[in-house]
């Protein structure tokens, strides 16, 4: 008996079956649509580095014939031969996709499975339906993956980019001038590769109405693709938005003006040059900067001692002006007139300490509030909380990422669902909510405990499934969480800036204002006031706490807010 997959639900292959020549076979169908079923053998990043293991219709087979496509029969509208002992060792996973040639939507499918035979007898079935679907125009069905031993993974995850959007995911590129090549080639619903004469294959497919083609019909190699295009990758503000200023040369000082009542030189003749240690325009017998009819350094600040520098007011206050002038308004530099801007001002210098920080790595926080993710890193699309998104660049698609019937009444029955979208593609997306507080945590293998109301993005790399406390005398009789595990970041949020402890046996926080934990911390119920006792005066307000406890290393993120 055929063992029944959901989405999201993975086996080794090996507790399906013990065979290794398996029958795969897709049925996908709508009214009026075209689809066109691959499978991509993807390296050890799950990036499509040889083109030769991208096998659809015009190109039937990889080189050692370990994947093969084919066509419909028995049933299903594609249909493909996979050895897993002949696959070779830089192939780590087996993608089958399919996609819409045309116009549509995936919502439009009827029933569907995409199903594994092994000597002739079906061992796994994965059922889906177009209400699984949305606005998608191209589908991951189901993944062949090694890991330690190859496994079979039910994935049902969608693009609203369609093909070029799919070929973005795996690491290709699409030429916006040219279709994609499926689309060139497509002229009806089934793909078949051209009709032989032959046996059924002799691996244990099922029986099918008609004779099946043999294997090894020779390759057609594809069309070159176009060069790809070039992604943006660069912070948006890469130079001034405006020229700096550049300030004017200083003028030539002027001619020394000839103290009042005395005559000009002549024109045409040097002006006379005053005594030795006299300032030109000064009255004989005065002292430089001395106010007429005022003693020397009346009005003036003190000078300093010889050799030392001149003392200047504490930071933040101004300078006092001379005896009898008025200081400079606020903000005006002293010696410049009002309403001339000082030097080096402008529009360039008072948006430079907002421009966009790329640092090279995949998630870069802007400031407290504010989150860069670039898709172009990784390769992983990233999951995001619905209505974030506050920018992007590149080439970006957006797709909604729906948890399924069963994921739909978990996430009501305990608060923990999130409304998430699918961020895909080449490009940079920020990321921000209400003005929270951002931070990305880096797990390595290990897992962190966070509620869904508090988390923001993660990868999509990340497996995540909802943990339940057990306890008495809380409404409900248990609290829950989302745990996090595998190698990816998630973008935790807070109100305020949160306090990191480690975890000992004396460790409490209150369940409303803790927002995360290390996974491997055992968390325990407590209360110091009875609840029957809340409408007592006196009364705390503090009835339920959470207790941790593990070994060292273990921590506890609480935010200075209660929600």
């Amino acid at each position: 008996m055929a063992r029944e997959f959901q989405r999201g639900h993975k086996a080794k292959i090996s507790d399906l079956t013990a065979g290794t020549d398996l029958y795969v076979g897709v049925q996908i169908a709508a009214p009026g649509l075209t689809f066109d079923i691959s499978c991509f053998g993807l390296d050890a990043e799950e990036r499509l580095s040889d083109d030769r293991y991208f096998v659809f219709f015009n190109q039937p087979k990889s080189p050692e014939e370990s994947i093969q496509l084919l066509g419909a029969q028995s049933g299903d509208t594609e249909s493909f031969r996979v050895t897993l002992d002949r696959i070779p060792a830089h192939i780590h996973k087996l993608s089958f996709t399919a996609t819409i040639d045309g116009a549509g939507q995936m919502s439009q499918i009827g029933p569907g499975h995409l199903r594994i035979v092994a000597g002739g007898e079906e061992v796994a079935r994965y059922a889906f339906t177009g209400a699984e679907f949305s606005t998608e125009r191209a589908v991951m069905l189901g993944d062949f993956y090694l890991k330690d031993v190859w496994r079979f993974a039910a994935v049902g995850q969608g693009f609203d980019g369609g093909l070029e959007a799919l070929l973005r995911n795996f690491g290709g590129e699409v030429a916006e001038e040219e279709p994609a090549a499926p689309q060139q080639q497509a002229a009806a619903p089934g793909f078949a590769p051209p009709p032989q004469a032959a046996a059924p294959p002799a691996f244990g497919a099922p029986a099918a109405p008609a004779p099946a083609p043999a294997f090894g019909a020779p390759p057609v190699p594809p069309a070159p693709a176009a060069p790809a295009q070039p992604v943006h990758a660069q912070p948006t503000m890469v130079a001034p938005l405006a020229p700096a200023p550049v300030p004017p040369p200083a003028p030539a000082p002027p001619a020394p003006t000839p103290p009042y009542g005395q005559p000009a030189a002549p024109y045409g003749q040097p002006p006379q040059q005053p005594p030795y240690g006299q300032v030109p325009g000064q009255p004989p017998g005065q002292y430089p900067g001395q106010v007429p009819g005022q003693y020397p350094g009346q009005g003036q600040p003190p000078q300093a001692p010889y050799g030392q520098p001149p003392q200047t007011p504490p930071y933040g206050q101004p300078t006092p002006a001379p005896y009898g002038q008025q200081p400079p308004a606020y903000g005006q530099q002293p010696g410049v007139p009002q309403g001339v801007p000082a030097a080096g001002a402008g529009l360039a210098a008072a948006l430079a300490p907002y421009k966009e920080t790329a640092t090279g790595a995949r998630w870069t926080p802007q400031n407290q509030q504010l989150m860069r993710v670039d898709l172009a890193m990784g390769g992983t699309p990233v999951l995001a909380r619905q209505g974030s998104m506050v920018m992007y660049q590149g080439k970006v698609d957006f797709g909604y990422k729906g948890a399924g019937f069963a994921g739909r009444i978990v996430g009501n029955a305990t608060g923990q669902e999130m409304q998430l979208m699918r961020c895909s593609g080449r490009g940079q997306v920020f990321l921000a909510e209400n003005g929270t507080h951002l931070h990305p945590i880096e797990l390595q293998g290990d897992g962190i405990c966070v509620s869904a109301e508090n988390v923001l993005a993660f990868d999509e790399s990340l497996h995540y499934e909802v943990r339940r406390i057990e306890g008495h005398g809380i409404p409900g009789g248990a609290l829950f969480t989302m745990q996090f595990q595998g190698t990816g970041t998630v973008v935790v949020k807070t109100h305020g800036t949160p306090v990191v402890l480690p975890v000992t046996p004396t460790t409490f926080a209150d369940c409303n204002a803790v927002v995360a934990w290390s996974s491997a911390s055992q968390v325990v119920l407590s209360s110091q006031v009875r609840l029957r006792r809340n409408a007592y005066p006196g009364h705390s307000g503090e009835t339920v706490n959470l207790q941790f406890r593990g070994a060292p290393g273990n921590f506890i993120v609480v935010q200075p807010y209660e929600v």
